[in-house]
């Protein structure tokens, strides 16, 4: 679904008034009922990873970690069953599995007097039965399975349907008989940067040559499309020459303002694809 700069600009002013949860995702899909729901996600998702980001810094000050450790260290010796860490994440606007982080780094680092490693913390969060208090390890759950952005919950899914639009992607190419190299094969011969598929025989899309493809299932935004852009897709294109990228839930239209230079968008599967075969048989 293609949203225009305006169309996008509404959405993102009104998810900057809510708290990320997921009655703020219903209030969203009842304001802005005529687009896709998937399409409103991916960007409820974007928008709060960008606010996150903006102020991670002030969550991670000596000051803000002690303060939250000793709010947590009170409120479970009050009531252990009740959702410290949940209520203290969503009191002070910042992600659940990123304050469930902050506290048991913090709990790890006095109990073991050293610093724990990424790799312990981020085994504990993935599994909270590893974390050797009961208490804790509860409340690291409850910010786990209610954080609809963030934490090991939300990448497993993220990286689930990344991959199941690859799939996709793969059937569509096969049912259309056309013959490609997918990344896996690109990367055993040595390349490092490379779209999902290359087309062994290009084809033409809106009478754009293209070579290769790239799947996104994710809303294109100015932000993340230029990230890609200066990442990715350039690189494709001085590699392998001009492309097609599918933004499966959506983009902002004036993105798509590269097709001259080569790289197409798209948030379906072209229809009209042109192969060699087609043009030598009309000729």
């Amino acid at each position: 679904m293609k949203l225009s700069k305006a169309q996008y600009d509404e959405i993102a002013q009104f998810l900057g008034h809510v708290q990320p949860t997921r009655q703020s995702l219903r209030k969203l899909k009842e304001k802005f009922p005529s687009q896709s729901q998937s399409t409103l996600l991916s960007i409820f998702s974007q928008e709060y990873q960008k606010q996150i980001k903006r102020t991670h810094a002030k969550h991670h000050t000596a000051e803000a970690i002690e303060a939250y450790y000793q709010r947590y260290l009170n409120g479970v010796m009050k009531n252990a069953a009740a959702p410290v860490l949940l209520d203290l994440a969503n009191e002070v606007d910042f992600a659940p599995s990123l304050m469930a982080r902050i506290v048991l780094e913090r709990f790890l680092q006095e109990k073991e007097q050293a610093i724990p490693s990424k790799t312990l913390i981020n085994s504990m969060l993935r599994d909270p039965s590893q974390i050797p208090d009961g208490v804790l390890a509860n409340q690291v759950y409850q910010c786990t399975v209610n954080d609809c952005c963030y934490g090991p919950l939300v990448d497993c899914i993220k990286h689930a349907i990344g991959h199941e639009h690859e799939v996709l992607l793969r059937e569509m190419l096969l049912e259309k008989n056309l013959s490609f190299i997918a990344e896996d094969q690109l990367r055993a011969k040595g390349y490092d940067k490379t779209p999902d598929f290359i087309l062994e025989v290009p084809v033409a899309v809106e009478g754009h040559i293209i070579h290769w493809i790239e799947s996104k299932a994710s809303f294109g935004d100015e932000s993340s499309h230029q990230a890609h852009l200066q990442d990715q897709f350039w690189s494709y294109w001085n590699r392998f020459g001009p492309g097609l990228v599918i933004y499966w839930y959506g983009f902002i239209e004036e993105l798509d303002c590269h097709r001259e230079r080569g790289i197409l968008l798209k948030d379906c599967f072209p229809t009209d694809i042109v192969t060699l075969r087609h043009s030598m048989a009309q000729h």
